[in-house]
């Protein structure tokens, strides 16, 4: 039987990690507040050079019509912050950082804006 392969610790695309799942369920119920009015798991993917594309893991419509690109990480690679800031610097778009806190630490999320 064939089977895909994939870099190590890597999904299928279109296929959301438990760090992903956790968030977008924390979408749903800002949804479901009002504070969200759309969202979409790697629906939006940016080309930032030849052959370098940034496929953003949720862009986010929030009620006030913003549509903002969060990118989730478990933790921070340097690769995946390099291609983050350089999408900020070249799209109109808000980029927000999303990184799961330990339940040590409370849970939650720290959410800060990429410059």
């Amino acid at each position: 039987m064939n089977r895909p392969s994939f870099a190590l610790g890597r999904l299928p695309v279109g296929s959301l990690n438990k760090t992903e799942k956790s968030y977008q369920d924390e979408l749903e119920r800002r949804k479901a507040a009002g504070d969200v009015l759309w969202h979409r798991f790697e629906g939006v993917k940016l080309r930032l050079a030849d052959n370098t594309f940034l496929t953003i893991d949720f862009a986010v419509m929030v009620a006030d019509g913003t549509l903002e690109m969060h990118e989730v990480k478990g933790w921070w690679h340097d690769d995946a912050k390099a291609k983050t800031k350089i999408a900020a610097s070249m799209y109109p778009f808000r980029f927000i950082a999303v990184k799961a806190q330990a339940k040590k630490h409370g849970g939650g999320w720290t959410i800060e804006e990429v410059p």
